[in-house]
């Protein structure tokens, strides 16, 4: 069968038009090169290429705690985090969705920009495996970089990590710092989930475990 070739280059700006071919059974194939361009086609030249799926029906747009869990505790462990903190993260960045894309550019289940995750290796933003392993790695480098400060953390992860240098302190961006505490708040709450299910919680021993620091410290600035 005939199929119109079609391959589209897009520059990173926050959004994209995409013209789908008139045939609903085509696919899309999507590569993304060191600068952070996004090369679209429905006929891929090499193996770089990975598929996404156009066809919303056969998609779980949002998926459960449960299905996750298993991902989130294999990449927290590798990268010494709690899965509580992940959990948090996912919880603030996308409610669970992995296909949820920001007015800025960033996609997936923890919201990654395209050119950070050139940086990370990561392959597919849509794939939840991929996204949590490069969104897990790319907190325990801003934790590294920050000397396990969680809040200065959180900063960078939401307005960058320059910015954060910048001000050595957090940024004074109001939505950087209702980031911080919805992120804070959410792992609370997911610490405290774990302890009423299983009666403890997964011990330092086995993950590394950044303390929320108080809210109260992030409303004054501190």
């Amino acid at each position: 069968m005939y199929r119109p070739v079609m391959t589209i280059l897009v520059a990173l700006s926050g959004s994209i038009l995409l013209a789908v071919p008139s045939d609903s059974r085509a696919e899309m194939y999507q590569y993304v090169d060191a600068k952070g361009t996004i090369s679209l086609t429905n006929v891929p030249s090499d193996t770089r290429y990975r598929r996404i799926d156009l066809h919303p029906n056969r998609l779980h747009p949002v998926l459960s705690e449960a299905e996750l869990e298993p991902v989130i505790r294999r990449f927290s462990q590798q990268h010494q985090l709690h899965p509580a903190l992940i959990r948090a993260i996912i919880k603030a960045e996308s409610d669970f969705d992995p296909r949820a894309v920001s007015r800025a550019g960033a996609i997936g289940l923890m919201q990654l920009m395209p050119q950070t995750a050139v940086r990370l290796e990561v392959r597919d933003l849509y794939d939840p495996e991929d996204n949590i392993g490069g969104g897990t790695k790319y907190l325990r480098q801003l934790l590294d970089r920050f000397r396990g400060n969680l809040p200065l953390a959180l900063a960078a992860y939401n307005a960058g990590e320059h910015v954060v240098d910048r001000y050595r302190a957090l940024p004074p961006i109001t939505e950087t710092r209702l980031y911080v505490r919805k992120v804070l708040r959410y792992y609370r709450l997911f610490l405290a989930r774990d302890l009423a299910v299983t009666g403890h919680v997964i011990p330092s021993s086995e993950y590394a475990m950044p303390q929320p620091a108080p809210v109260s410290s992030i409303q004054s600035g501190q």
